[in-house]
């Protein structure tokens, strides 16, 4: 059961997670503010974003990506996928029904 882990300014990252729980691509997507500092278009850039972990299905997740690609305001997105190895069945099973 993966989990993406998603970087997005602050002003994107709401509507971004609500697209993806509407859409059923994530049963849920958590936000969490941080602070950023990487280097783009070699510059050293320091920026306030969120990190969004949103659940999802091994079924759903090419489509979860696709979906950030095309609504993500960045041009290289930060996507990963975490698979957990441990998650509580019920709570499996409650992902698996929200993003039916």
């Amino acid at each position: 059961m993966p989990t993406a882990y998603i970087t997005a300014p602050t002003d994107a990252a709401p509507a971004l997670a609500r697209t993806l729980v509407e859409e059923r691509l994530a049963a849920c997507v958590n936000r969490v503010p941080c602070e950023s500092t990487y280097r783009w278009e070699g510059e050293v850039v320091e920026s306030e974003e969120v990190i969004l972990l949103a659940k999802t299905t091994d079924g759903r997740f090419s489509e979860l990506v696709e979906r950030v690609e095309a609504e993500h305001p960045y041009e290289t997105p930060c996507i990963e996928r975490f698979d957990e190895e441990a998650v509580l069945p019920a709570f499996a099973e409650w992902i698996e029904e929200s993003t039916r």
